[in-house]
């Protein structure tokens, strides 16, 4: 057994300054945090990493993207908090900003006659646009310039723009930096060309264009945003509601905002005491302070602390493959039907792209993540519970970014109160056709939409908070973290109590005896609306039992309770497998009463993202062939986040070439709306005919599948290469891939069949690692790791 060792400027130029922030000093130092709050100044690295050689991170594109189409064409960059779509077009480059928290909306806290939570814009809110800032060049534009390219580095987390007008090389960067906590575009030249044009700032909701702005929300939500520029060569300089650019051989933009929400329940998400427009001013100044070269290695740096955690090959491509920009080669995918293995590595490391752009610090992504052209995203870019926002975090801690989970956790724990509150005030109303017929109401729970602001809306989701609270623990398997498993205790224990007060006592349907079913529920989302003992809240509510058990014996807490609720899930009603239809059954009859191809999975819980059921032989036979008959009567062909779910039930049923199908399907060019990947690989669905929208879910459930297709685990056993393609196992290799239990696996194979296996323990101490037939026991001190050969076939 081997042991690993953890891994362990020049001034700037002549310039014009241009200085449009407020004079104060800072707040407090808190940190270089994305969450829009006084931060010391961060750490500077002196150098940059190099850049990667063979190009295989680096997406391209031959067009910029369409003012009227940016959701499908805008490139995204971000900072875990601040976000932006840019277009790159040379004459009027363009950025629509979002900051996480600017939602519309409140508490919601008013029923509707049916005793569901209204949801609207203004009631239950939304996620709307913070600004759009637009540099218009007027000597640069499309028509005139040749030789243009436009890329996103995924490695370095920067875009670009390069053309050539009149002999001169132009090129812009754009990236959202987490540590200045600003978003900076810098355009350069080489060959002799200076840049005249204008900048202007405006926001979305009625303010008019200017060099700082800020409103208020009629919830009381305060926002602001500020930009600055400076320049070399030229002049820079303020001129009315815009920044004007003369004559300026290179110059740069920094922009920043954001708005007064705090997470916090007991100051109604509000910080009083922060002024959204003097900090944004003081942030784009102090970055401006910085020439861009720093700010961009400041960036790079911190960006790839997290992107470089992870690597992945799924084989070569072909010559042809690589010489064809992104767009072109997602079509030739298509069309050839030949695998493009590099493009399909991309399509992952993209999602791993916006997993770090979208999800540090602040609130989670919600169904468009940080990335809006309007203030009017279709569900309101909420947080939908009954699948969306579990899919969205599934991939952080099975590629490397167990970090960037960490927003989800703190948006539960701050919305814990108001969740409690109005389920112990409105769970109850005789009007919720979901209310517990005992008439005991007692823990938590929430709807099928969730906000920032501790508000439901929609329908009851009764058992979202066992969903939402398994999505947790789960992230404690991957990093046996006891200061997370402490944290979410309160969680945990307040579900519990939710069920033990709603469970009802039944006859069995074979004559057995007595079992606990679930009151009446909805499987999402189709069926009847006031089904017992459904078995998406039976599965549900099976592993947030032996979860909360697991979490009380580990803290030490809680026992005598713990052991209540083991006894109550020994008399779970489980799933049987319909005499008629052969399926698992979704409802308790063997009819089936909802859509046979729906694009929700919700009586497959258990076999992903639940290990119930599992086709090792640990699970009677005839489950796991009713799962899969049900699986397969769902078929492959739905919207990219039910294609995804689709995948990773496949993949855990170890048929690779389902999985694989699904994926490829997923990868389909999206045109005039169609279900598919857009022009920047944003996953699209069609929501009607000719109208597509973007939801992020695919983007990284389609990810997670990937990497579910290469390894499977649970505590205390590892199995590699469980659903490997075809069109992945000539060869191919994955570094730093997570292990539920505590661990990372470095892995390569050749022909199917692993060539080199390293083991190491982030946490973890024992486990067995498979491979076919062949498997090691592993033991490990943390920070250890261990090289198995022998477990080819």
């Amino acid at each position: 057994m081997s042991t690993r060792t953890p891994e362990p400027d020049s001034e700037p130029s002549r310039r014009t300054v241009l200085s449009l922030a407020a004079t104060a000093p800072l707040a407090g130092a808190l940190g270089a945090l994305p969450a829009f709050t006084a931060s010391a100044a961060p750490v500077r690295p002196a150098e940059e990493p190099a850049d990667r050689a063979d190009g295989r991170h680096v997406l391209w594109w031959q067009a910029p993207g369409d003012a009227h189409s940016m959701i499908e064409q805008g490139l995204p960059v971000g900072n875990g908090r601040l976000g932006a779509l840019t277009g790159n077009d040379p004459g009027r480059e363009l950025l629509l900003i979002t900051d996480a928290t600017l939602w519309t909306g409140g508490l919601n806290d008013t029923l509707d006659a049916d005793g569901q939570f209204p949801y609207g814009r203004d009631d239950f809110g939304s996620l709307t646009l913070l600004a759009r800032l637009a540099v218009h060049l007027p000597d640069h534009d499309l028509g005139s310039v040749s030789g243009y390219r436009r890329t996103l580095d995924l490695d370095r987390g920067v875009v670009t723009g390069s053309y050539v007008r009149d002999g001169v090389t132009y090129r812009r960067e754009v990236f959202a930096s987490r540590p200045d906590d600003v978003i900076v575009v810098h355009f350069t030249q080489s060959g002799g060309g200076r840049y005249t044009g204008t900048v202007t700032l405006e926001g979305t909701h009625g303010e008019k264009p200017a060099v700082h702005f800020g409103a208020a929300f009629p919830n009381g939500l305060r926002y602001g945003a500020a930009v600055t520029a400076h320049g070399s060569g030229g002049r820079v300089t303020v001129h009315g509601n815009r920044i004007d650019v003369a004559g300026c051989r290179e110059f740069t933009v920094v922009v920043g905002g954001g708005t007064d929400y705090a997470p916090d329940a007991k100051t109604g998400y509000r910080d009083p005491s922060l002024d959204p427009v003097a900090l944004a001013r003081t942030k784009v100044r102090d970055a401006a302070a910085h020439p861009a070269h720093v700010l961009r290695r400041t960036h790079v740096a911190d960006h790839q602390s997290l992107y470089r955690r992870f690597g992945l090959d799924l084989g070569p491509s072909t010559g042809r493959q690589r010489e064809l920009d992104t767009w072109e080669r997602l079509n030739l995918r298509h069309t050839s039907g030949t695998p493009d293995p590099e493009l399909e590595a991309a399509y992952l490391h993209f999602g791993r792209y916006l997993m770090i752009a979208g999800s540090r610090g602040s609130l989670p992504m919600g169904l468009q993540g940080l990335w809006l052209d309007g203030n009017d995203p279709d569900w309101m870019g909420d947080y939908h519970t009954d699948i969306n926002i579990q899919m969205n975090y599934w991939m952080a801690d099975r590629t490397g970014l167990s970090p960037c989970f960490d927003t989800l956790t703190d948006y539960c724990l701050a919305q814990l109160p108001a969740w409690t509150d109005l389920t112990r005030r409105l769970f109850g109303d005789p009007r919720n056709r979901y209310r517990n017929s005992l008439g005991r109401t007692a823990g938590w729970t929430v709807a099928i939409s969730t906000n920032p602001h501790g508000g439901n809306g929609w329908w009851w989701h009764p058992a979202g908070n066992a969903w939402l609270c398994n999505t947790l623990f789960e992230h404690y398997e991957y990093t046996l973290s006891r200061t997370h498993l402490e944290r979410i205790h309160p969680l945990l224990k307040g579900a519990v109590e939710f069920w033990e007060a709603r469970l009802l006592t039944v006859d069995a349907p074979d004559g057995s005896g007595q079992v606990l079913v679930a009151d009446s529920d909805w499987s999402p989302e189709h069926g009847p609306l006031d089904a017992k003992g459904i078995t998406y809240a039976q599965e549900l509510v099976w592993t947030l039992f032996g979860n909360y058990a697991r979490a009380t014996a580990e803290l030490g807490r809680d026992r005598e309770h713990a052991a209540r609720i083991s006894a109550l899930r020994e008399k779970l009603y489980l799933p049987e497998v319909s005499p008629k239809t052969g399926w698992l059954q979704e409802w308790m009859t063997p009819d089936n009463l909802g859509e046979t191809t729906h694009r929700h999975l919700s009586g497959l819980v258990g076999l992903f993202p639940g290990d119930r059921i599992r086709p090792d032989g640990s699970t009677p036979k005839e489950i796991v062939t009713g799962a899969t008959a049900q699986l397969t009567a769902r078929g492959t062909e739905s919207f990219g986040w039910a294609n995804a779910w689709r995948a990773l039930c496949w993949a855990r049923l170890k048929n690779a070439d389902r999985a694989y199908q699904l994926i490829v399907n997923n990868l389909r060019p999206s045109t005039g709306g169609a279900n598919g990947t857009a022009f920047n690989l944003f996953d699209i669905y069609q929501t009607e005919p000719g109208r597509g929208i973007f939801q992020i879910d695919a983007n990284f459930g389609t990810s997670a599948a990937v990497s579910e297709m290469l390894l499977y685990s649970r505590p205390g056993r590892i199995e590699l290469l469980p659903a490997l393609p075809a069109a992945w196992a000539g060869s191919g290799s994955v570094t730093g891939l997570p292990a539920r239990g505590a661990f990372t696996v470095d892995l390569a194979w050749k022909d199917g069949e692993p060539t080199t296996v390293r083991v190491r323990s982030t946490g973890g101490r024992t486990t067995t690692v498979a491979f076919g037939g062949s498997s090691r026991e592993v033991g490990l001190e943390p920070g250890e790791s261990v090289t198995l050969t022998g477990l080819g076939r």
